[in-house]
C-alpha cells in the first residue's frame, strides 16, 4: 500500500481506497456478497489472484473481518464498522457516477452476467408467484447469451446453463436497451412497446412481470450531460418520450432481498 506522504484525511482514505477494484469489493460486500465465489461474480473481470490481495489489504486497514462460516468448513467476509461507515460515501459516489459518468456506455462494458447478477439482487420477491418461478433472458445485439432467474421461497439464483426446469416466462431483449432499463434510461414498457424488450408466457405473468424488477439503486438519478439517452446505446431501442423515473433507493437496501 503506498503513501502519499501528507496528513491530510483524504490523502489517508485514499491510501487504502484509491486502488483499483477496492471501491467495487467494498460495493459487493455491502450489496451481501460475502463469500468468493459471490464476489466473483460481482467482479467479472478481476483477476483471482488480485481480488485474494485486494481482500487481504482491507482486513489488513480493518475495514473487513474474515469469520467462519455457519457450516464450519467455509470463510465469510464481513465488513467491521469501518467499512460499513462507506456505505454513505458508495451512495454518493454512485450518485455522482450516474449523473456525470454513465450516459456513454461503450460496448466493452456491457457484462449481461453482471447484469444479471445485479438484477438478481433487485427482484420484489414479495410480489412473485408464491412457488418457483423460473425466468429465462435471451439477449441479442453487441452481447449475446442466455440467462435463468430461478426464484423459490424467496432465495435468488443465476444460471448460466439451462437447469433444466421448464421456465414459466421468457424476456427476449436487446442487451443495450435491457441494459438502459437497468439503469433508468428507458422505461420498460417503452421498451416493449418499441420491442426491443419482449415477453413471452402466461399473460399473468407478463403483466406482473415490470412489478418484479426494482431497477439499479441509481436508476432514479438523471444524467447531467443533456439527452440521458446519448452515447453508444441503441436509438432505435429508446423513446423520444423522457422515462418515467423508478422510485429512490439506495445502495445500502439493495441486497434486500439476497
Amino acid at each position: 500500500m503506498g503513501t502519499y506522504k501528507q496528513f491530510c484525511p483524504i490523502a489517508k482514505a485514499s491510501e487504502i481506497l484509491a486502488e483499483r477494484w477496492t471501491f467495487l469489493i467494498v460495493r459487493e460486500l455491502l450489496l451481501g456478497s460475502h463469500h468468493f465465489s459471490e464476489l466473483e461474480r460481482g467482479l467479472t473481470a478481476i483477476p483471482r489472484s488480485l481480488l485474494v490481495h485486494r481482500l487481504r489489504s482491507l482486513e489488513s486497514a480493518g475495514l473487513l473481518s474474515r469469520v467462519c462460516a455457519a457450516n464450519g468448513r467455509t470463510h465469510e467476509y464481513r465488513l467491521t464498522e469501518a467499512g460499513n461507515d462507506l456505505a454513505g460515501i458508495l451512495n454518493q459516489l454512485g450518485t455522482w457516477g450516474q449523473r456525470w459518468a454513465n450516459d456513454e456506455i461503450q460496448p466493452q462494458d456491457i457484462d449481461p452476467s453482471l447484469l444479471m447478477w445485479n438484477m438478481r439482487r433487485r427482484l420484489n420477491t414479495q410480489s412473485l408467484p408464491p412457488r418457483r418461478l423460473v425466468i429465462q433472458f435471451d439477449f441479442n445485439g453487441v452481447k449475446k447469451g442466455s440467462y435463468w432467474l430461478i426464484v423459490d421461497r424467496g432465495e435468488v439464483e443465476v444460471c448460466k446453463t439451462n437447469p433444466g426446469f421448464e421456465p414459466d416466462l421468457f424476456v427476449r431483449a436487446d442487451i443495450q436497451a435491457m441494459l438502459a432499463v437497468w439503469l433508468g434510461r428507458l422505461d420498460l414498457r417503452h421498451a416493449l412497446q418499441a420491442g426491443s424488450v419482449a415477453l413471452e408466457g402466461p399473460r399473468e405473468l407478463v403483466s406482473a412481470f415490470p412489478d418484479w424488477l426494482a431497477l439499479s439503486p441509481f436508476a432514479h438519478v438523471a444524467s447531467a450531460r443533456g439527452n440521458p439517452e446519448s452515447g453508444t446505446l441503441d436509438r432505435a431501442a429508446l423513446p423520444a418520450s423522457a422515462p418515467t423515473r423508478p422510485r429512490r433507493s439506495s445502495l445500502v437496501g439493495a441486497a434486500s432481498n439476497k
